[in-house]
């Protein structure tokens, strides 16, 4: 095992970890609801059971970050365009940054510059993410071994990027929660691929 591996580990770890984190939210968070509320409810200001969940963000954002620092290397030995890896290491850092400074106000409401950061920041780090899968869809289409990724990335580009005007469509209505769902779940699942291409091509 080498060092892209352990990185690989770690990036396959972050989805994990951040989709346990709302599944248990709903088990064990008083009225909360997977339909009708977001994710990031579950460790606003005053959420009950706050440090918990925070904590596991944090964790699942931090451990993809790490693994996003040696996604250029890890990918055909550091040969090839580099923007595509910045980019995606620029989004999973604002994630970073979301979970740890930026929580929702209470109640998940946005009412204050902190609260209504948390949208801005959230919104830049997925455009980010997306920019980052057609650029890498470009730099990896020709490589032996990451051609089915490559398409993979660009399919996800148009697909996450219609899941973003949908969730927007649904913010604040009665199934916000689960449309909003949908919508990291495939975020979660891009990350989950990416970490394994680069465990099996390392």
């Amino acid at each position: 095992m080498n060092q892209f591996h352990i990185l690989a580990i770690l990036g396959m770890l972050s989805p994990i970890i951040y989709t346990l984190a709302w599944i248990i939210g709903g088990l064990i968070v008083e009225d909360y609801s997977h339909i009708r509320d977001d994710v990031s409810s579950l460790f606003a200001v005053g959420a009950q059971n706050r440090w918990l969940f925070q904590s596991l963000f944090i964790a699942g954002s931090v451990l993809l970050f790490v693994f996003s620092v040696g996604l250029h290397w890890g990918i055909n030995g550091g040969v090839g365009n580099l923007v595509g890896p910045i980019l995606f290491m620029l989004s999973t850092f604002l994630g970073v940054l979301v979970t740890i400074f930026f929580p929702l106000d209470e109640g998940g409401e946005m009412t204050t510059i902190r609260g209504r950061l948390h949208l801005i920041v959230i919104s830049i780090a997925g455009v980010l993410c997306i920019a980052a899968m057609i650029l890498l869809w470009l730099r990896t289409k020709s490589l032996e071994g990451w051609v089915g990724f490559a398409w993979f990335s660009f399919a996800s580009a148009i697909v996450a990027l219609i899941l973003v005007v949908v969730t927007a469509i649904f913010a604040g209505g009665e199934y916000m929660g689960l449309v909003e769902r949908f919508m990291v779940s495939f975020y979660q699942i891009y990350y989950f691929v990416i970490s394994l291409m680069m465990f099996l091509n390392n």
